[in-house]
């Protein structure tokens, strides 16, 4: 029997493991990192070790560390997560030489599965439908386009679609560097890339006793950067006979290898056409669909299958839909450009936490509080949030207003882009592909600033009046005669907004709109006989405003700016905290618009910084260099001899 697990991992799937075993009456043990010490899952846990340092070369990857950790917390077993260590069988080995019990497949699984192009051949031995891989070096026009891809990882990492030879040696190059940074090996493959392709998947349980459970599949083909946003199960619009050959071909694949544990096999539609992709040889992501339509709780088999026990059972079939949106800090309108920073409020209406519904509703797995900082060594996801209903369009319905109402300040998120998604007419008719997010509208319909704007300006104004003291001295027949409205100067992503308002004792008046109650906290405006009100939180200099009609967050434009703030023109800043990882130009040399001149990597990630136009370039930095968010990265000066 297991009495005490320490979780390999942080965040989110941490405190998923925790909520079972707490609920199994397990012990739990966090490691963490230093940047991770304030997280909800270093508190929750009976026991937490730390890492020292901050990067996963320094801490989670450091499967010496997490095993002596273990030890020293008294853990006899150890859980890994997914990422990380999660598929590095050394580690699985470590951890059972260690005498510990490892709660996943076996090592030699692992191996099996771990690089993509041997598994690939293996599975096309043991009868699975297999794509044929493409030797990068061979590569011809007719092939395009093609999918570089890491052989040692997922998430997206490593892979990059390539439909010009002119880019192939680049991209081979970018999608290796990438790899060996995530995942500490930089091979890398190629398939074919197929357009307007989906991606399906299959949830396996296997056990010590030779029982694999298939349970049904998901679709997870709504995707930004090759990495999963939005995932659903079961999958739409799937016939008998396409489902038929998924299940037998996820079953087969996890047989040829003597599965243990929970795993996905993961498969590319094409129509009719399927194609094994790769094994996930852990617990998936997006694991909570599926429990909530089989009404299991995958960590609890993990569990149950690492103590010698056998796969649950499980109905036959699935019970209603279930859907998951990744809630990421990101500007999905920036290139996905992942945010970082104080988190000032999270707050997400749901029945459950972590815990599989009881009935139809609305689950939250978080890794973060109100008052967390999301820092760039990880992953930038805050949450995962899972709607269950009786059939798909009532689960995708209730996911996207409870979206809609969360109040989610401080940082930029994908929030409004989730919610579009999950209302868009041709999502809600299952017709979904990897490509789908490449042409879609990721700014969305702007917003309207009217009331927004009006009640910030407003909640702005009360804040100023309660910390304003009595004035003494001042003669009693004195009156201050208005002749113009105060005026109030807000902004928002670049655009400055002037709020004109009058107020005295008989409240505020602003033109066009009829201001019904107002405080630091809530503003209710009535326009045209209908009245809207406003939460507002005000945190420093910025204003986060939500309402019926939409949500938005902006910066008091201070009346006079400090000289010291001003930047040059031609300035390049960091759009995030990073590390610098390459420059790619010289200071004094000429450069083009749209040339790379240096290249960031936050949240283990790789951004590209381009000059903006032609002139001549100022590398402020160097290879290596820490920086934070605004800091100056280069100048490019237009013009000839600048």
């Amino acid at each position: 029997m297991i009495n005490r697990v320490l979780v390999a991992n942080r965040g989110e799937i941490a405190r998923r493991v925790f909520a079972t075993c707490r609920r199994l009456g397990i012990g739990t043990v966090a490691v963490h990192s230093d940047a991770d010490a304030g997280l909800p899952f270093v508190t929750e846990a009976d026991v937490a070790v730390r890492l020292p340092g901050n990067t996963p070369a320094e801490t989670y990857l450091r499967g010496d560390l997490v095993i002596a950790a273990a030890k020293k917390a008294g853990a006899d077993a150890v859980h890994p997560g997914y990422g990380f260590l999660s598929e590095n069988a050394d580690f699985a080995r470590a951890v059972i030489d260690a005498g510990l019990t490892w709660i996943g497949p076996t090592p030699e699984s692992i191996d099996a599965m771990g690089s993509k192009v041997a598994a690939k051949k293996l599975m096309a031995d043991a009868g699975v439908p297999v794509f044929a891989e493409l030797d990068p070096a061979a590569v011809t026009e007719a092939d395009l386009p093609i999918l570089v891809k890491a052989s040692a990882g997922g998430g997206g990492r490593g892979m990059r679609i390539v439909r010009s030879l002119a880019d192939l040696s680049s991209q081979v190059q970018l999608a290796a560097a990438e790899a060996e940074s995530a995942f500490g090996d930089a091979t890398v493959f190629c398939e074919p890339y197929l357009e307007n392709g989906r991606h399906v998947e299959v949830q396996v349980v296997g056990d010590t006793h030779g029982t694999v459970l298939v349970l049904g599949e998901r679709d997870c083909s709504l995707q930004r950067r090759h990495q999963k946003v939005v995932e659903e199960a079961p999958a739409p619009g799937l016939s008998d006979e396409v489902r038929k050959t998924l299940h037998e071909g996820a079953r087969l694949a996890a047989e040829a290898i003597g599965y243990v544990g929970a795993g996905t096999v993961e498969f590319m539609l094409a129509g009719d056409r399927v194609s094994f992709l790769e094994m996930n040889t852990r617990l998936q992501v997006e694991h909570p669909v599926t429990e909530e339509v089989f009404g299991l709780d995958l960590v609890e088999a993990q569990l149950r299958v690492a103590e010698g026990g056998t796969v649950p059972d499980a109905p036959s079939q699935p019970r209603g839909h279930a859907v998951e949106v990744r809630l990421y800090a990101e500007d999905p309108a920036a290139d996905y450009q992942p945010q970082s920073g104080r988190l000032d409020s999270v707050e997400i209406a749901a029945d459950t936490e972590f815990e599989r519904l009881s009935s139809y509703g609305i689950r939250l797995d978080s890794g973060f509080a109100s008052g967390n900082e999301v820092g760039t060594h990880y992953d930038a996801m805050l949450a995962k949030v899972i709607a269950w209903g009786p059939d798909r369009r009532s689960a995708f319905r209730s996911l996207a207003g409870v979206l809609e109402r969360a109040r989610i300040h401080g940082l930029v998120t994908n929030r409004d882009v989730l919610v579009r998604l999950l209302r868009d007419e041709k999502v809600l008719a299952g017709e979904v592909s990897t490509d789908f997010l490449g042409g879609y509208d990721l700014k969305g319909p702007a917003v309207e600033h009217d009331t927004l704007a009006t009640a910030a300006a407003l909640a702005l104004a009360e804040a100023d009046r309660a910390r304003r003291t009595v004035q003494r001295g001042i003669p009693v027949a004195w009156r201050n005669v208005v002749s113009q409205p105060q005026r109030t100067v807000l902004s928002q992503q670049g655009e400055e907004i002037t709020v004109a308002w009058y107020g005295g004792r008989d409240g505020y008046q602003v033109e066009g709109m009829a201001v019904v109650e107002a405080s630091e906290s809530r503003v209710v405006l009535e326009v045209d006989g209908v009245r809207i009100a406003h939460d507002v939180a005000i945190s420093g200099d910025v204003v986060h405003v939500d309402s019926a009609r939409g949500a938005a967050s902006y910066r008091l434009v201070p009346r006079f700016t400090d000289p010291a703030d001003q930047v040059s023109a031609g300035s390049l800043l960091a759009p995030m905290p990073g590390t610098v990882i390459a420059v790619a130009a010289e200071s004094g040399s000429t450069v083009e618009a749209g040339q790379t001149l240096l290249v960031l990597e936050a949240m283990k990630m790789q951004h590209s910084i381009s000059a903006p136009g032609d002139g001549v370039v100022e590398i402020a930095v160097a290879v290596g260099q820490q920086v934070a968010a605004g800091d100056v990265l280069a100048v490019v000066t237009e013009g000839e001899g600048a």
